[in-house]
């Protein structure tokens, strides 16, 4: 498939997007902050009051080491984004707590900092009332169950903090789900993790069912009385990662009123690069190296590059997947979830935030209504986000 969007297309692609911004459901900003603040102890200074690393980046100028900032984020159409607070698998227990209220905090944090841009946002309604303001609305998204180290306590603290989703795994399994990219142990929910999805849903906190086991996806459709997310994921059809969703759950969000949002991330977009990432955790293995630990895959990839080429991905094959999606699933039922600034290596032509236009102008161009196009870029996510906050209501 080609793609080559004419200027008018792309015209009325950002015309499109100022009047039914982008909604996107995952970027990793919070922790490229945090890791650009290390300190040679190991320790960030974000866990310091005085914010001095936070003070050494200026979000209102362009940042060349950074997919994200306040200037391209404009350029880019975004009205509203789901900031990732996200939690490295090595830090269980109170560890992971510690930092997931920190990145929390952090987000909070360039909120106060920068209030003409940004603006805290916990409902559909406060979306609404940030991008008729002019500024672009931030909701937090909690990455990796291990966060809450088992407590439903520290899942309400989140909530009450601002926190509107939590991806149930991140790439290891934690005792009650399993993870996409783990050895299966509890088989998907385990009892505790059916508690975890109930209180989300009375919370009105989305299920965000990327990086978790097709069982575990289709265990919490089971069981949530809400729509669900993925946050950040593309279609195993199309390219057949495990981190992707597989057809039969896709066909379950219409009945759900779910949504997936589909992510840039070549692995998951390119059928050729998936199948380099099964060699790739196949050396590893072999190796005795571990595939989930995301700073070896990256080690261990720049030395099976030097040998072998990495296949990169095309904004064609992002358009492949939104359309399986669309076709699968619905256009009610589709969203998207770049994942800029937590992956290196975006698409030529998406490589940053800006990219947001290029995509929809792409759809235009292959006879997409504007209607259907802003249900993709953020409506069907705003919807997602006022029947969780419903049921949530009605639970209580």
């Amino acid at each position: 498939m080609s793609v080559h969007a004419t200027g008018d297309a792309f015209a009325r692609a950002r015309d499109l997007l100022g009047r039914a911004p982008v909604v996107d459901g995952h970027n990793d900003l919070p922790w490229a902050l945090r890791q650009m603040a290390v300190r040679d102890d190991g320790r960030s200074d974000f866990t310091r009051l005085d914010y001095t690393a936070l003070d050494r980046v200026d979000l209102t100028q362009e940042q060349p080491g950074l997919h994200t900032d306040l200037p391209r984020l404009r350029r880019g159409g975004v009205g509203a984004q789901f900031w990732s607070v996200y939690v490295p698998c090595r830090l269980t227990g109170h560890a992971a707590v510690t930092a997931v209220l920190e990145q929390v905090e952090l987000v909070h944090e360039l909120v106060l900092r920068y209030p003409d841009h940004l603006a805290l946002a916990r409902t559909a309604d406060d979306v609404e009332r940030a991008v008729a303001a002019g500024r672009i609305a931030s909701l937090l998204g909690a990455e990796g169950g291990h966060a809450i180290a088992e407590s439903p306590g520290v899942l309400r603290a989140l909530h009450r903090l601002g926190v509107r989703y939590l991806t149930l795994t991140h790439n290891e399994n934690v005792p009650w789900a399993d993870s996409a990219t783990d050895e299966p142990v509890a088989g998907g929910l385990a009892g505790f993790g059916r508690e975890v999805v109930r209180e989300m849903n009375r919370l009105g906190m989305l299920v965000d069912l990327s990086h978790v086991a097709a069982t575990t996806m289709r265990d919490a459709l089971a069981v949530s009385g809400a729509p669900v997310v993925f946050s950040h994921s593309s279609c195993r059809a199309v390219a057949d990662n495990p981190r992707n969703v597989p057809d039969d759950v896709l066909a379950r969000l219409a009945d759900n009123g779910g949504v997936c949002m589909i992510t840039f991330v070549p692995a998951f977009v390119s059928a050729e690069r998936a199948a380099w990432e099964v060699e790739l955790r196949a050396e590893m293995a072999r190796a005795g190296e571990d595939y989930r630990d995301l700073a070896a895959r990256a080690a261990a990839g720049r030395r099976r590059a030097e040998r072998v080429p990495r296949p990169g991905a095309t904004l064609a094959q992002v358009v492949e997947h939104v359309e399986h999606a669309r076709e699968v699933a619905g256009v009610d039922h589709i969203g998207l979830g770049g994942d800029y600034d937590g992956v290196d290596e975006f698409p030529p032509g998406m490589e940053d935030v800006t990219s947001y236009p290029s995509l929809i102008a792409a759809l235009l161009e292959r006879g997409w209504s504007e209607d259907d196009c802003a249900k993709l870029a953020g409506r069907n996510v705003l919807r997602v986000l006022r029947d969780a906050e419903s049921v949530a209501a009605s639970l209580r």
